[in-house]
Parts: structure tokens; sequence; C-alpha cells
């Protein structure tokens, strides 16, 4: 897994509260803000699923969610390979929620949510991900 769970934050240990997968560096990426701006970055587990089969990403998902004890999973693509591995995890753990489409937004609300359950935060964060998209400029349409 790309990070260990209960990593270190500010000098205190902290499980993870969600995972975040995706492609390339997109995990990593979105963790690594949420840290700079809040500090609070091992509330997330990062998980990317570069260069790995669809297999190994099944097992790798599961075995974070088993090893972490997370309910909620963040992925970047509704239909991406993160998304349906995810999928399959929610078989074997109805419990667990998914929300495909994570941004930067979206998991600075979840951080800040910590008095709500981490599916009752997941669920505040998507309304706050949807708002935060925007359009600023670009001309007339042709």
């Amino acid at each position: 897994m790309s990070e260990k769970a209960g990593s270190r934050d500010s000098g205190t240990v902290r499980q993870p509260r969600a995972i975040v997968a995706g492609h390339g560096d997109f995990a990593a990426g979105l963790v690594s803000a949420v840290q700079q701006i809040t500090g609070r970055g091992s509330v997330f587990y990062p998980v990317s699923a570069r260069d790995l089969s669809a297999n190994d990403l099944d097992v790798l998902l599961r075995r974070a969610v088993d090893e972490t004890g997370v309910r909620v999973i963040f992925t970047d693509l509704q239909a991406g390979s993160c998304s349906m591995a995810s999928r399959r995890v929610l078989r074997a753990h109805p419990e667990v929620l998914l929300v495909a489409g994570a941004n930067l937004p979206m998991l600075l609300d979840f951080v800040f949510a910590d008095k709500l359950s981490p599916t009752d935060a997941a669920r505040h964060a998507l309304e706050r991900g949807r708002e935060a998209i925007t359009a600023i400029g670009g001309g007339e349409s042709k």
C-alpha cells in the first residue's frame, strides 16, 4: 500500500478515516494538498492504481479496507479502474461508501467534519465538492 495506516500527523498517530484512490499520483497529490492546507493529511490513506492489474488493485483496496477499518473510499473517475475495484470491494463490505469524482474542496470538507461519522462526513463533503465546481469567463459559445 502507498502509506502505512495510522500515519503521523503533528506528532500524534491518527487512524485514517477514508481511502483516496486514483490513477497516477492523483491520490498522493490530493492528500499532499490536504496536508499542506490543514495539517490533517493522515485522515486519508492514498492508493495509486499505477502499474496495477485489475486483480492487484482489488487485492490492494480490500487489504486497505480490512487493515484500516475505513468505511469511505474516494476515487477519481466514476467508471475508472479504482471505482470499479472499489465497487467489487463493496460486495464484501456493503457498509463502505464509495464517492467517485473526488476533488480538493470535497476532501477539505471531509477532514473538518470529524464530529460526523465517516459516511455522514463523506455525504456532506460530496455536496461541498459539487458546489465548488464553477466556470468563469471563456467568452461566448458558438
